[in-house]
C-alpha cells in the first residue's frame, strides 16, 4: 500500500484498472491516509499533474464527511472512457444530508471546502445513496 499504513485504511476495495476505491474509517488520520493513496494511485496511471489539485480536494472532502458523519469514508478515483482527457473523485459517507455551499465570512474558520471543489473543478455534485452520499468532482487532465 505504500506510504500509508494498512491499519488506517478499513478496505481496499480495487486498485486495478481504470477504477481505485478505498474506505478509510471515520478518523483524523483518514484525511492523510486518504491524500496519500491518491496521490500513489495517480503516480501510478502517470497522472502525477493532478496530484496536488486532487489531495488537496480529496482532503477537504474527507474533512467535511469527518466533521458531519460518523461512519466509514468511501474514496473512489475514475478514469471513465466517456472521460478522456478527466477523472472522476467521488467522496462517500453515510449520512444522507447533502452538502451545501455556503458563504462564510472573512473571519470563518470553515465553510470553504465545497467553494474550493467548485473553484478548482471543471465539474462537481452530489448524489444520494443508499446508504448515504456522494460528493464527486472531475478534472481535466493537462495537455
Amino acid at each position: 500500500m505504500g506510504e500509508f499504513a494498512a491499519w488506517e485504511v478499513i478496505g481496499v476495495i480495487d486498485t486495478e484498472g481504470d477504477c481505485a476505491e478505498w474506505t478509510f474509517p471515520a478518523d483524523p488520520g483518514a484525511v492523510r491516509t486518504a491524500r496519500a493513496a491518491v496521490r500513489t494511485q495517480l503516480r501510478g496511471w502517470e497522472l502525477d499533474s493532478l496530484a496536488d489539485v486532487t489531495a488537496l480536494l480529496v482532503s477537504e472532502l474527507v474533512t467535511n464527511a469527518l466533521r458531519h458523519a460518523t461512519g466509514p469514508i468511501g474514496v473512489r478515483l475514475v478514469r471513465p472512457a466517456e472521460l478522456d482527457d478527466g477523472l472522476r473523485v467521488e467522496v462517500s459517507d453515510p449520512l444522507p444530508d447533502l452538502p451545501r455551499e455556503r458563504a462564510p465570512r472573512p473571519d470563518d474558520e470553515s465553510g470553504r471546502g465545497l467553494q474550493l471543489v467548485a473553484i478548482s473543478s471543471r465539474s462537481w455534485g452530489t448524489r444520494p445513496g443508499d446508504a448515504g452520499k456522494t460528493v464527486w468532482f472531475e478534472l481535466a487532465v493537462p495537455g
